[in-house]
This record gives structure tokens, C-alpha cells and sequence, in this order.
């Protein structure tokens, strides 16, 4: 009884700080970053001296050695505010560090753990290519051993920070085409001769979030970069995306808790006929929708990042997190511009950027129909 009210407090005050940080650094510049698809780094630098860019990372190696359930909190608090931001910290602390944490060794860990956690360095990770999404076992990106060094060719595509990013995880092949032991995974440092930035996306939403194109044009890579044994990539890929759903459901658990929100103070504010839209049933039973599926989402989110933080099997767990979430939060948005009528289809209200950066949910880190395919193979196997 103890331990959990002491977790709940603690719990709180992490949900406070990263409020007080997205009201403070992030509010005032929501649409000028999205209008100029800003990506606001240094922003991002300034939250790792609050630890929420190292949540998960040790404190021994300069993290904030906190779980699951603390890191849904930071990312659900900053995507109220801003999701564009809320990704960029979801991919830099989950997708980058998470790898390199998980599965990196000790010389890997010290080296770069400590510059990502305390937000000196910002991550990226590729996995994604032009012709091979979640078909990543197609990949054509290649890593070719020359002595003590690989030599790595192809693109990737869709990378979160794949310009401003000062070290990025990439998955190659180093093995034959289908062959899930024929992927390797290497940390590569922005100056390396041959790893360049390609295109950066003109995108719907999550405008101030960097998305662009990586390519490596012979980029020459030691051995010592490689993370585990050649081989393991894909394996190592599969169980970082179990924790990155995690991260996609509380990105989208924040944005339909903001839209919601945004619409319920508004119902309750704006009179038609002479009474608040909100005592209308219409209205009413919109809102008790979408604060039904708000809780359901959050209780899936939670059951995940539960089961991570106990070392116990996610992966069922997280693609459904990741599924229902993302599809509720794209439905809440929709309602939240609904309820807003005509004001919900302008920029000075936050529900119309809400709107368009809910749909990335459905598609990032696996689509929704990814999402039922890992979990019915999972189940019918059970």
C-alpha cells in the first residue's frame, strides 16, 4: 500500500514536470513551428537537462532511470500540448537509445547513452526503406564486410530526425534477401564519410517533427559500430518496436486527451439557443463517447508499459495498445472538430492541428492492419 502511493506520487510529480515544460517551452510555439515546419532541436536539447530525454536510460549512465509507466506519462503530457514534439522524443528515447540500451554493450552504452539521455545528441533510427516498409525482411540497404569494417549502401526512408539526428541505429543487410538472420544493426555518427540526408518530407502533420530521407553512398562503418552479433538485427528490430508501440499508443493517448479536453471546455462554453452546446444530447453523448475511449485507451497503454517495466512478453499487448489508441485518437480529433463546428476548421482553435496529426498513429511503427496481423498470429498461435 505503501510502495504504490509513494509510485503515485511519483508519478504525479513527473506528470507535472513535463506539464510545466510543455506550457512553458512548447505552448507559445505550436503553430509557428507548424506553419514553418520548424523542427525546434534546440528545444529538444533543453529537455534533457529535465530528464526527459533519457527516461528509461540508468541513472549510471545519465538517464533518468525511470519505466514504462513514467515515460507514457512524459509522452502523453508533451503530445497534449504539441504531438510533433511528443514523436520526437517518443523515437529519440525509444526507438535510438531504446536500441542501443537494449542491446548495445557496455563500451556502446558509455559512449552514447549519456549524450542522448542528457539531449547533447539527438537520435534517429532506420529501419524503413523506399520499397520496404513493414516487409523489412526485403530490405535492400546492404552492410558488406571489408576486413574489420562493413560497407554500407542504400536509403532509408521516413526517419525521424534523418538530418538534424547527431548518431542514428540503422538495420542493414549482411545476409541473404529473406533471411531474418541476414539483417545487423549499427550505430552511425552524423560525419561519417557517406552517410547523408536526403529529402526531408513535406508532410499532413506533425509538422515540427523532422521526417526525411538517410542514404549511404559507401559509408564505411568499423565492426565495433555493429550492435550484438552480425545476424541480429531483425530479432533485436522486432523487441525495440514491442516499446515503441508503447510509445505510438501514449502519443496517442495525449493527442486524443488533448482534443478531448479542447472540446469539452468548449461544449461547455459556447451557448446556441440559449443554453451551453454541452446540455445538448447530441453533444453530450458525443463527449461521454470519446471520454469512454479515452480511459480505454489508457488502460491498454498502462497494461503495456506494465508488463514492459516486468520484464514479462508485450508484444500481443503492445500492438493492441498501439491499435485501439491510435484509431480512437483519430476518431476524437474528428469529434472534437465536429463539436467545434466552423471554429474547428480554423488554425486558432487546437483541435484542427489535433485532426491532422492524429493520422500519423494509424500509420508509424507498424499500420493498424500490422497491428491486427501480429495480433491474430499471436492469439490463433496461443
Amino acid at each position: 500500500m505503501i510502495e504504490t502511493q509513494l509510485a503515485n506520487e511519483s508519478l504525479s510529480l513527473i506528470r507535472e514536470s513535463a506539464r510545466d515544460f510543455a506550457e512553458r517551452f512548447l505552448r507559445p510555439h505550436i503553430m509557428d513551428w507548424d506553419e514553418s515546419q520548424h523542427f525546434p532541436k534546440e528545444t529538444l536539447q533543453e529537455m534533457g537537462k529535465f530528464g526527459l530525454m533519457g527516461v528509461l536510460v540508468p541513472e549510471d549512465l545519465g538517464g533518468a532511470g525511470l519505466g514504462y509507466q513514467e515515460y507514457i506519462t512524459v509522452i502523453e503530457e508533451i503530445a497534449k500540448v504539441d504531438p510533433s514534439v511528443g514523436l520526437s522524443v517518443a523515437a529519440h528515447n525509444s526507438l535510438c537509445s531504446g536500441h542501443i540500451h537494449q542491446f548495445g554493450d557496455d563500451i556502446q552504452k558509455a559512449k552514447y547513452l549519456s549524450k542522448l539521455a542528457s539531449g547533447e545528441w539527438i537520435g534517429a533510427w532506420g529501419l524503413t526503406e523506399p520499397n520496404t516498409g513493414s516487409d523489412s525482411m526485403r530490405m535492400q540497404c546492404t552492410a558488406v564486410r571489408d576486413g574489420d569494417h562493413y560497407i554500407l549502401n542504400g536509403n532509408k526512408l521516413w526517419i525521424t530526425h534523418g538530418i538534424s539526428a547527431e548518431v542514428a541505429v540503422v538495420l542493414a543487410r549482411t545476409g541473404d534477401l529473406l533471411d531474418k538472420e541476414g539483417i545487423s544493426a549499427f550505430i552511425i555518427e552524423r560525419g561519417t564519410p557517406g552517410f547523408l540526408a536526403g529529402k526531408k518530407e513535406n508532410k499532413l502533420g506533425m509538422r515540427a517533427s523532422e521526417t526525411a530521407e538517410i542514404i549511404f553512398d559507401n559509408c564505411r562503418v568499423h565492426k565495433n559500430q555493429m550492435i550484438g552479433e552480425e545476424g541480429q538485427g531483425f530479432v533485436q528490430a522486432m523487441k525495440v518496436l514491442d516499446g515503441g508501440r508503447i510509445s505510438i499508443a501514449a502519443l496517442s493517448l495525449g493527442i486524443a486527451k488533448g482534443a478531448y479536453e479542447a472540446a469539452l471546455n468548449y461544449a461547455k462554453q459556447r451557448e446556441q439557443f440559449g443554453k451551453p452546446i454541452a446540455q445538448f444530447q447530441a453533444i453530450s453523448f458525443k463527449l461521454a463517447d470519446m471520454a469512454t475511449k479515452v480511459q480505454a485507451a489508457e488502460l491498454l497503454t498502462r497494461r503495456a508499459g506494465q508488463l514492459k517495466d516486468r520484464g514479462l512478453p508485450v508484444t500481443t499487448e503492445s500492438a493492441m495498445a498501439k491499435l485501439y489508441a491510435s484509431e480512437v485518437c483519430v476518431e476524437i480529433a474528428n469529434d472534437a472538430v465536429q463539436i467545434h463546428g466552423g471554429y474547428g476548421y480554423t488554425k486558432d482553435f487546437p483541435v484542427e492541428k489535433f485532426y491532422r496529426d492524429a493520422k500519423l498513429c494509424t500509420i508509424g511503427e507498424g499500420t493498424s492492419e500490422i497491428q491486427k496481423l501480429v495480433i491474430s498470429r499471436n492469439i490463433l498461435k496461443d
